[in-house]
């Protein structure tokens, strides 16, 4: 089963749902529509050799949960198959009969208050490295391993780069060799300590590389510095200039600029659906219900608008992650749901479906 097979093959579709903003209720007008569902599989596909347990498009805003998988993560208590179970009806496109077997107040449980918290820590930690990306920059040139090169003068380190400078030297003349017992310390050595024909591979062999490179050093000269590559601080330098500019690439623009417009230091969206998942879990210990359609959307876009500052966020998020400590510490929800119950319900709606009882 693909995507577009699917879209062929709507019969197998159980359930269809706009998610995402417009199912919160915090949709704006520049929001995008997702689209969220349950299939089955084909008959035969299921007696088959392979399982596909989702689909989705290339852009995977409209994804689709096979019933067994649903069910799976929805044992789980993971909030998004939780949402779409509990889409309002009016966010309904379709609904199968059989979907009425699934009953959601049989599946909440006290799992609840770490699959929505791990949901909502992972919205703050993502907001958190936004902070920290608007705060940093990289030019678009990687710096090279000479910049994290230091030789021994004068008893104090200096950068290599400067040391070859202030000698007039080039990299591409030096040599270096091993020092047992001491890593990532070499000997340098350079060809006019040497007689005519002697030729080095250089320090390093040009800007793609992540290594320092030995050279076969003639035996008989005593180096002319000792260098040490800091290959430790070169190998964070590497991936954080790799992560910075992989988010560059796949960020949305129009959020980034609206924070940037906002002065935020912090992604506000992300941090309003923390907020959101937070809420949701305390209604779930209180009322026994997910409440998908947000009544305080006016609260969350002033999230979503900047006007609360991160410290500020972050101390009322932590306020709210111990109120829900407290409601589930005295919930009568049980511990986790039923697992024969989620097997059951595979198996009659399977047996519904492939065979459809005779009138």
């Amino acid at each position: 089963m693909t995507f577009e097979a699917l879209q062929q093959q709507r019969e197998c579709i159980l359930l269809e749902c706009i998610s995402g903003s417009r199912a919160y209720n915090l949709q704006l007008p520049t929001s995008d529509t997702d689209i969220k569902g349950i299939f089955i599989l084909p008959q035969p596909e299921l007696y088959g050799m392979t399982y596909t347990p989702q689909v989705a498009n290339q852009s995977n805003d409209e994804v689709y949960f096979e019933i067994k998988r649903f069910l799976e993560l929805l044992e789980k208590n993971n909030p998004n198959i939780l949402e779409l179970l509990n889409t309002s009806t009016d966010n309904q496109l379709f609904r199968h009969p059989l979907m009425n077997l699934v009953k959601p107040a049989d599946f909440l449980s006290r799992l609840c208050l770490d699959t929505f918290a791990g949901y909502a820590n992972t919205q703050m930690k993502k907001a958190k490295g936004l902070n920290k990306k608007i705060n940093q920059s990289y030019p678009e040139t990687r710096k090279d391993v000479l910049e994290f090169c230091y030789v021994v003068a004068g008893g104090r380190s200096v950068s290599l780069k400067d040391w070859l400078r202030e000698n007039k030297l080039q990299q591409e003349d030096c040599g270096l060799a091993a020092i047992d017992h001491f890593r990532d310390v070499y000997a340098l050595y350079h060809t006019s300590q040497f007689g005519a024909g002697v030729a080095f591979k250089g320090v390093f062999s040009g800007a793609d590389a992540n290594e320092v490179q030995l050279s076969a050093v003639p035996k008989g000269q005593d180096p002319l510095a000792i260098m040490q590559f800091n290959k430790d601080g070169y190998t964070v330098y590497c991936k954080d200039f790799a992560a910075y500019w992989e988010w560059v690439a796949l960020r949305n623009e129009a959020r980034y600029e609206h924070n940037r417009e906002l002065g935020n230091d912090y992604d506000s969206k992300h941090m309003m659906h923390t907020f959101r998942l937070l809420t949701m879990a305390e209604e779930i210990a209180l009322y026994k219900e997910v409440r998908v359609h947000r009544a305080d959307r006016e609260f969350l876009l002033r999230i979503r608008n900047g006007e609360f500052s991160y410290d500020t966020l972050m101390e009322m998020a932590a306020q709210k992650l111990d109120h829900m400590k407290q409601l589930y510490a005295v919930s009568d929800l049980p511990e986790h749901p039923d697992p024969a119950l989620a097997e059951a319900l595979l198996i009659s709606i399977r047996e519904e479906y492939y065979v459809p009882k005779k009138q």
